[in-house]
């Protein structure tokens, strides 16, 4: 059987966690639908060779520790469409690729995702707190895309030539495509882990913020931009009849403002932006 589709999974110094991704995906069933890329960048412990230990999965490295860099290495090697960019610590069924390929049959489709599911199990209070309300926001409701797995045709990927030197490479596809060109599957899922703590989340957070910061000269749909003062009102109106959502709105509010505001700060003193990272969500259990 002939692939049906192409799987791009960038991975820097992923050697905990990404077993449990290529592991899922070559123990399936329907492991003859899938060409496994991982494009290994700027690693320094044996993700390459745990990769490499698996049957068919095609592995390319790249010295630099970018994630831009390894989705464009992955490209360069892949060669089936639709394609699924998958981050290396999520938690996917197999079955829920297949349906990304089925998605992106129907006409019009040209990215899609599975549901975001945010493990929140091994975290502290304030970030549960945290993502009770995000759970509830417009950018939750609307389309959401990416956030580790997201896939596209080969119309969708010809949006854009080589990958722009983003740091939110999620958002910037979301927002190439309006959102009657989008899909969000409604039966299937996948999995990331939170923050361990708070100051890991607003250290990514931060990181995430000023990511989305470089995105709105280079995008053709604003629709799941920044958020708004109309956006930050409808939350706040979902949330002002629930008593039991105040608490966690007030920890929403800091912990969305201040990575922002420390975004808009580093922007201003041109600081380098690095690699994506928090090691708090990769313990395995």
């Amino acid at each position: 059987m002939s692939a049906r589709l192409s799987v791009v999974i960038p991975a820097h110094d992923e050697g905990a966690v990404i077993d449990r991704v290529l592991g899922a995906l070559c123990a399936s069933s329907r492991r003859d639908e899938f060409e496994i890329v991982v494009a290994a960048n700027g690693c320094t412990d044996d993700t390459v060779s745990r990769a490499r230990s698996y049957d068919g999965v095609h592995v390319v490295e790249t010295p630099r520790a970018s994630k831009v860099a390894a989705l464009q290495a992955g490209d360069d090697a892949a060669s089936v469409f639709p394609r699924a960019y998958i981050d290396a610590d999520v938690l996917i069924d197999p079955d829920a690729l297949v349906a990304l390929a089925d998605a992106l049959d129907e006409p019009g489709v040209e990215v899609a995702s599975p549901r975001l599911h945010v493990d929140t199990s091994g975290a502290s209070w304030l970030v549960r707190q945290h993502y009770r309300i995000w759970e509830l926001s417009d950018y939750r409701r609307r389309g959401h895309i990416g956030s580790g797995v997201y896939a596209m045709t080969r119309a969708g990927r010809a949006r854009f030539d080589a990958w722009p030197d983003v740091i939110a490479d999620d958002r910037f596809v979301q927002q190439l495509f309006a959102p009657a060109e989008r899909a969000t599957l409604a039966d299937h899922s996948f999995s990331v882990r939170s923050a361990a703590d708070m100051r890991a989340h607003l250290r990514r957070s931060v990181r995430i913020a000023r990511g989305n910061r470089e995105l709105p000269d280079l995008v053709q749909h604003e629709d799941a931009a920044r958020p708004t003062a109309g956006t930050r009102g409808g939350l706040a109106r979902r949330v002002a009849g629930r008593p039991g959502l105040w608490v966690p709105f007030a920890v929403y509010c800091v912990s969305w403002t201040l990575p922002n505001v420390l975004a808009r700060r580093d922007i201003a003193r041109a600081r380098t932006s690095t690699w994506n990272r928090d090691d708090t969500s990769r313990v395995v259990a």
